[in-house]
């Protein structure tokens, strides 16, 4: 079970897009998209100030996650896939190392609307269940976040959890949360 993203052919390209690994060099277009008030609303991270969001780019762990996504040479959005293990009894451990993903996905609003995330999502899926060999993907959301849970939805996943006022909003408010699934053997490959 591959541990990291090596055993992908990189650059992956789907009909309109080219995906590839994040390189230090990418920060400032990530950060021009990631800035923008309708994206960092609903971010981990409030990526406004330029020098924070530098020091957290630069971050080999985060660029170790992270992929591009162009469209005609120009990075439009950013994507996480992030390895994981499964939960397990501890006499099985090994055997669920490495064997889901969360994933992730940031296009930049000037082209949202044209199914870019979710072609970028499918891309994601297959990648996992494809070189990576994975057995599960899981992404996560804020319930308000129609547009990513809309994604989700589009590329086959389903609705595993809907978490009532768990996630506290850096507005001040407790907000919902759902956490979708899907499994290698539910993905219709090709």
């Amino acid at each position: 079970m591959p541990q990291d993203l090596s055993a992908v052919p990189w650059p992956v390209t789907t009909p309109r897009l080219s995906i590839r690994t994040a390189i230090i060099e990418d920060g400032d277009a990530v950060w021009q998209i990631r800035r923008q008030p309708s994206v960092r609303h609903w971010m981990t991270a409030d990526d406004s100030d330029r020098a924070d969001f530098a020091e957290r780019w630069a971050d080999p762990d985060r660029l170790a996650v992270t992929l591009v996504v162009e469209k005609d040479g120009v990075l439009i959005g950013d994507l996480m896939l992030m390895l994981q293990d499964a939960w397990s009894q501890r006499e099985v451990r090994a055997q669920a190392a490495g064997t889901q993903a969360e994933l992730g996905w940031v296009i930049d609003p000037a082209h949202s609307g044209q199914g870019y995330a979710t072609e970028a999502a499918r891309a994601l899926v297959e990648i996992s269940f494809g070189p990576l060999g994975l057995r599960r993907v899981i992404a996560q959301c804020f319930a308000d976040n129609t547009a990513s849970w809309r994604v989700m939805e589009k590329v086959g996943m389903r609705r595993e959890d809907h978490a009532v006022r768990e996630s506290l909003h850096r507005s001040g408010e407790w907000l919902d949360g759902f956490r979708y699934a899907l499994l290698a053997d539910e993905w219709p490959r090709g």
